[in-house]
């Protein structure tokens, strides 16, 4: 992976994206091509140091800043070093570090893990095996959906990295709920593909899930769903085929994929970063789910740990709740948390991303652990996701409820879609407007009771929950002004 031709720094989106002009002013792909696409002279160094080495050149693209290449084991690591596959990842070659970011490809399969989190039903038809769950639209009119236009709703993107979804469960899904089907579009990223294993319980859960939310909240919407093998370089891909996107043309990307921050090497890291910036550069906001396994993240070393890329400070990061209701209203909304036994919201302090400017007002604590490093808190907003108030869902052909802030990705990413056809104009990067102004004007239910493991909930902003769950025709009204 290559440097971009000018850095986001130069381009408004300098001290990790504070600047308000990118809130409005996108690029169009030609633009976006030129200002951030690979120097030239510098992919073309790159293909010549690997052809002079005897590695095939698969692709060299100036758009993605990218040169894949092929070779041997014996060949790949006698030019980069006993590292290959080592979890602290690659460094660039010596005659190449002033461009390169990143070596990818060479990582752990699989690289990402989803974020779904099924209920256990015991054997009662639903709903009755599950009566605290909703359907996606019940959780919508709690939440203050506004009304979804008639027409021009636009397209929702997926990330998806591996398993796949049956067109006739989503027909029939979707004509239970009274609905119409969403047009999906697959988008073969990699080599990847809408393959279902028969299994809910996988990779097919998450995809499924993903579709249906997003599907019943934004009832009209197109969703592309871009499959990708589940590696870092497939991954990274995924992100960029949907901000490339010119058919699908999504104004909403949401991933419901990520791991430990201490697992992704800076160099991978940084590739990333500079993904999300053209997305945010394109007018693209990016919803993330922020980890299903608390403040440790699923690790054993007894220390905190956020969810990457949910930790990025270019993405809305998406925790969970746990929602109680009662005569049709929330009856009261607390931090999802069934730890020991089961999951928990992501959320903490990135202890490798520094505070961004414009959280920096938000009261983001250090770090627990004996760092106290002060960096980019997570999460940024919430929703529903324990599993037991989960989603009633269908895949495979099987009834299910799921939760998992892999719900709440697609959740946000249908509101904004909505509030964007609403206001007739592309979102893109929200987070410094949510934090200066959005987060004082009501679009929030803050969240003020429980925990996820080292951080508690509280009045205003805190590492479980954000600024809480979304109250949708505030928030649109917010956006509107």
């Amino acid at each position: 992976m290559l440097r971009p031709r000018v850095e986001g720094e130069a381009l408004g989106i300098s001290d990790l994206g504070s600047r308000p002009p990118l809130l409005r002013n996108h690029l169009g792909p030609e633009e976006l091509e030129r200002l951030r696409g690979a120097r030239r002279e510098e992919l073309e160094r790159a293909v010549g140091w690997a052809r002079s080495h005897g590695l095939e050149v698969v692709e060299a693209s100036l758009r993605d800043r990218r040169v894949r290449i092929s070779g041997t084991e014996g060949e790949v690591r006698a030019l980069l070093g006993p590292g290959l596959g080592a979890p602290g990842g690659l460094e660039p070659p010596g005659e190449l570090r002033d461009s390169v970011v990143a070596v990818l490809g060479l990582g752990p399969t699989p690289f990402a893990r989803s974020h779904f989190r099924p209920f256990p039903l015991p054997d009662l038809p639903l709903p009755e095996a599950a009566p605290l769950s909703f359907s996606p639209p019940e959780v919508g009119s709690l939440y203050q959906f506004p009304a979804v236009p008639s027409s021009g709703l636009g397209c929702l993107g997926l990330v998806e990295l591996g398993g796949g979804y049956e067109a006739s469960s989503l027909a029939a899904y979707f004509t239970q709920l009274g609905l119409p089907v969403p047009q999906v579009a697959n988008v073969p990223v990699m080599g990847g593909a809408n393959l279902p294993s028969g299994d809910p319980q996988g990779p097919d859960g998450e995809v499924t899930l993903d579709i249906e939310v997003a599907g019943a909240l934004a009832p009209g919407a197109r969703i592309a769903a871009y499959f990708a093998p589940n590696t870092d370089q497939g991954f990274l891909a995924a992100i960029q085929a949907a901000t490339h996107d010119l058919v699908a043309r999504p104004q909403v990307l949401s991933i419901s994929w990520g791991g430990p921050e201490p697992g992704w090497p800076p160099g991978v890291r940084t590739a990333f970063e500079h993904a999300f910036e053209d997305a945010a550069l394109a007018g693209i906001t990016v919803c993330v789910a922020a980890g299903d396994s608390g403040s440790s993240d699923g690790m054993t070393d007894g220390l905190a740990h956020v969810d990457y890329p949910a930790a990025s400070p270019l993405v809305l990061a998406c925790g969970g709740t746990r929602l109680s209701t009662a005569g049709g209203r929330i009856s009261s909304e607390v931090v999802w948390n069934d730890l020991p036994a089961g999951g928990a919201t992501g959320g903490g302090v990135s202890r490798a991303i520094p505070l961004p400017a414009w959280q920096s007002g938000a009261g983001v604590p250090p770090d627990v652990d004996p760092g106290r490093f002060r960096g980019r808190g997570v999460p940024d907003v919430a929703g529903d996701a324990d599993p037991e108030t989960g989603y009633r869902v269908l895949v495979d052909g099987q009834a299910a409820v799921f939760g998992g802030t892999s719900a709440v990705a697609p959740l946000w990413g249908a509101l904004l879609l909505v509030c964007s056809a609403q206001l007739g104009r592309r979102l893109g990067f929200l987070n410094p407007l949510i934090y200066s102004q959005i987060s004082a004007e009501g679009a929030f239910r803050d969240i003020t009771q429980g925990n996820n493991g080292a951080y508690l909930a509280g009045v205003g902003w805190d590492a479980c929950s954000g600024w809480g769950s979304p109250v949708g025709g505030a928030l649109l009204q917010a956006l509107r002004g």
